[in-house]
């Protein structure tokens, strides 16, 4: 027997995951219906099912750690991600096949995803095997095609999500009709579910929280770049996260040209710092938002107003961006929002005037920048999640701002679920 159960939201007007101070716990709970994890497995693997459809692609064969996850929801560690060891194989037709290595991982995996029973099977590992690449490589093309014949669809276009050359070379071999997977993939994840919404919730409420902490706490004249670093990956992982991905923390000179990892440069009084918290939260899913600091004495050190001008420069042009992310917009109507900068320069990406998609992954699926949003714009659709971030980056400055928030672009337009305040002198007009 299955059960579906449908919130009702007449008192709260909006869906539960649109807003972000209704948060779930972690945990699970008898007296409510929370974050619903065979929902979450079972709607991620119809919206893989469907992109695959709509790109004419009888399998996807899947290598980036983050895309097995998201097709089979298995994770053994972050370590595994994106050293093509393991694969998944994923059919129009049946269920996944998830190639696991072999030993007690593949034992943790026939206890830890019962979901899966009956279809794990030991990956055959080409990567570093010397003189036996090619062999190792051909044997495990021959376990994909061995899945693609038992669901008939050996003859079918089958994409990949990325390999090496010995894995190209043995696929050639095969004769199977390879093309590019990653469009199909990305075009699935970069729309969530609603329990994903929930798990980016939970992740962007330990971010705030750690932001708090920075502020309140621990950022004080004297303590070096890296202690930050080091206390935030602790308070993280004790509230929930899964791995910390990076922490930057950039003080003083640091900022401009902005440095983006921490050192064990000492901050000092009057520093402004700029900190970009990137993790990984519960269930997989990332935080990354950046705040900037001003650090002073027991009662505060209140911003020149030339670093206010900065920090209004950037929070301005950030959210000018942010109020075009709504469903039916395109990533040009965002990136027109953006100050000119490198990108226009350049024609690429700086990753410091744009916006990308992010969900169990960092950078998942789309990325706003004006080196080509402008001339190639893409939809933009109810439930995706984006990081905006701008920055001012003006030659010749002794320190600068940055800023970042995450944003749901919700039914009812963009709804912002990193919380934690701005510099409260920065924010009066």
């Amino acid at each position: 027997m299955t059960f579906s159960f449908i919130m009702d939201t007449r008192f709260i007007g909006q869906p539960h995951s649109w807003d972000p101070r209704r948060l779930y716990s972690q945990t699970g709970a008898d007296w409510q219906y929370r974050v619903d994890f065979d929902r979450l497995r079972k709607e991620r693997l119809a919206k893989l099912r469907a992109s695959m459809k709509a790109n004419d692609l009888g399998a996807l064969v899947l290598f980036a750690g983050a895309n097995i996850r998201y097709a089979t929801a298995s994770y053994q560690g972050n370590w595994k991600y994106n050293i093509n060891i393991r694969y998944a194989v994923v059919t129009h037709s049946g269920e996944p096949i998830l190639f696991e290595t072999a030993g007690s991982d593949l034992h943790c995996a026939e206890i830890d995803l019962p979901w899966m029973e009956g279809r794990i099977r030991p990956a055959i590992t080409w990567q570093w095997a010397e003189g036996a690449v090619p062999y190792m490589a051909g044997r495990m093309a021959e376990s994909v095609m061995d899945v693609l014949k038992e669901h008939h669809v050996s003859q079918e276009r089958i994409g990949i999500d990325n390999f090496d050359m010995p894995a190209l070379e043995a696929f050639q071999k095969t004769g199977i009709k390879l093309v590019n997977g990653w469009p199909a993939v990305s075009q699935a994840r970069v729309v969530k579910t609603q329990d994903e919404v929930e798990l980016l919730k939970q992740a962007s409420s330990i971010g705030d929280a750690a932001m708090w902490k920075i502020k309140y706490e621990w950022l004080k004249p004297g303590v070096r770049e890296r202690e930050i670093e080091a206390k935030v990956h602790e308070f993280m992982l004790e509230r929930g996260c899964e791995i910390i991905y990076d922490i930057i923390v950039a003080s003083g000179g640091n900022t401009s040209p902005y440095r983006r990892w921490a050192t064990d440069k000492l901050i000092r009084q009057g520093d402004l710092v700029i900190v970009d918290i990137n993790a990984v939260g519960p269930s997989g899913y990332f935080i990354d938002f950046v705040r900037c600091f001003k650090v002073g004495g027991p009662h505060g050190t209140k911003m020149t107003q030339k670093e206010i001008d900065l920090y209004r420069e950037v929070y301005d042009s950030m959210y000018a961006g942010l109020e075009k992310l709504k469903p039916g917009n395109t990533t040009a109507d965002v990136a027109a929002a953006f100050p000119e900068y490198d990108d226009d320069k350049y024609g690429t990406v700086t990753l410091q005037q744009f916006a990308h998609s992010i969900g169990i992954t960092l950078y998942e699926g789309m990325w706003i920048s004006r080196a080509y949003s402008l001339k190639y714009p893409a939809e933009i659709k109810e439930n995706m999640y984006f990081a905006i971030e701008t920055f001012a980056g003006h030659p010749g400055l002794q320190q600068t701002c940055r800023l970042e928030e995450n944003v749901l672009v919700s039914g009812k337009g963009p709804v912002v679920f990193t919380l934690m305040e701005h510099m409260e002198e920065a924010m009066k007009r």
